[in-house]
């Protein structure tokens, strides 16, 4: 069930997110897809449209978020919540080394595993962005 999301309330997220992947911090200019807005919580878990519920999200980053809210963490086993763009300090659970994510707690290893941000092909396309100042990360 998909849920009318308002202009407004559109450019509220793109712009409060800067046109980056509020998940991977990819910009939407070097993307060949618009970025989408996600429900953070999805609809099918009552999550809300409004604007503590959205993120702006890359094409790959929703693909492979979907409606997850947690996944199981890789070195606990134990259920842990995604990361939250509207809850979560993003460098209390991640930092960047040269070109990769480098999970700081459960909730990192979660959310690079299961949006798979790790992967080669992701890891080469942030040292291009990089390299072009194209790419950052919040402090």
């Amino acid at each position: 069930m998909s849920t009318y999301i308002s202009s407004v309330l559109q450019k509220l997220v793109y712009e409060r997110a800067n046109r980056c992947c509020e998940y991977c911090f990819f910009p939407e200019a070097a993307t060949l897809a618009s970025h989408e807005v996600d429900h953070i919580i999805a609809q099918k878990h009552s999550g809300l449209t409004k604007a503590d519920n959205l993120a702006l999200s890359c094409v790959l980053c929703n693909k492979h978020k979907g409606s997850d809210l947690a996944s199981l963490d890789p070195e606990t086993k134990k259920l842990t919540p995604l990361y939250h763009p509207r809850q979560d300090c993003w460098s209390e659970h991640f930092q960047l080394n040269g070109a990769e994510f480098i999970p700081l707690t459960p909730i990192g290893r979660v959310t690079l595993r299961l949006l798979q941000l790790n992967r080669s092909d992701r890891i080469k396309e942030r040292k291009l962005l990089l390299e072009a100042e194209m790419f950052n990360v919040p402090s």
